[in-house]
């Protein structure tokens, strides 16, 4: 609790002048100097889990990740990999996001600035098209797209409804797609107060081609890797019966 408390007040305490120093120096950098700048935080972050927490991680597979564009699609459990991603990941990330989420104060302002891709459902069939034409344009820069197919932040243990907008993605723009699964989970529980001390693992697979698959079928691929990569890294959270339960 108390390490807990103590890193939630340097959240506050330099989070708040960090996004203001953000907002302020953005316009006169280029896309790829905004993003660095935004990673800064994410580094400042994770070392400071690491060392007042207690909390670090590994990296399996990194040699997995392909030279050229692609689809990242990982596990999602807490908020410790929306922030650790971009750090560790040796090209820039861009996230799909809500549109709705750039009117929240300080965090979205700074999303706006960062040429993520965001979507306005408002658009209907449109907000598809236009998602497909900034992931393409963010690619063609270099950067990674990257989601979370369970769409929400799953229990550790449990098992997300795997949704395919991912992989319409990834075929639509025909890209390969890299799934990845972790436990942060255990160290940064969802909706909790409380970190953890301990070690996050973040295990890699091997690219999915996507090229003449449909996307359900690709989906398909990438939720078997996840959830059995799931079970190696994490076995102590999944029992038999569970397992069982869930093909029911």
């Amino acid at each position: 609790m108390i390490r807990s408390t103590l890193f939630f007040i340097y959240l506050i305490i330099y989070t708040i002048p960090y996004a203001c120093t953000c907002l302020i120096i953005f316009p006169f950098l280029n896309t790829n100097q905004r993003y660095q700048m935004a990673v800064g935080w994410c580094h400042s972050i994770l070392w400071t889990l690491q060392y007042l927490v207690g909390t670090s991680w590994r990296v399996e597979g990194l040699d997995n990740l392909p030279h050229g564009p692609a689809v990242l699609l990982s596990k999602h459990q807490s908020a410790w990999e929306t922030l650790a991603f971009p750090a560790i990941m040796p090209r820039p990330l861009c996230y799909i996001f809500k549109r709705e989420l750039l009117y929240i104060p300080f965090f979205g302002w700074i999303l706006g600035m960062l040429k993520m891709v965001h979507i306005d459902r408002s658009q209907g069939s449109k907000a598809f098209k236009s998602v497909i034409r900034q992931g393409k344009e963010r690619m063609a820069e270099g950067s990674w797209v990257i989601l979370f197919p369970e769409g929400t932040r799953i229990p550790v243990g449990k098992r997300g409804k795997y949704k395919t907008g991912g992989t319409l993605f990834a075929v639509a723009t025909e890209v390969p797609v890299v799934p990845i699964a972790h436990n942060a989970g255990n160290v940064w529980p969802r909706n909790s107060f409380l970190k953890y001390p301990g070690t996050v693992i973040v295990s890699i697979g091997k690219p999915i081609d996507t090229r003449n698959l449909s996307a359900s079928t690709v989906m398909a691929r990438v939720e078997e890797w996840i959830e059995t990569e799931m079970r190696r890294i994490d076995p102590h959270a999944y029992s038999p019966q569970d397992d069982i339960l869930e093909q029911y």
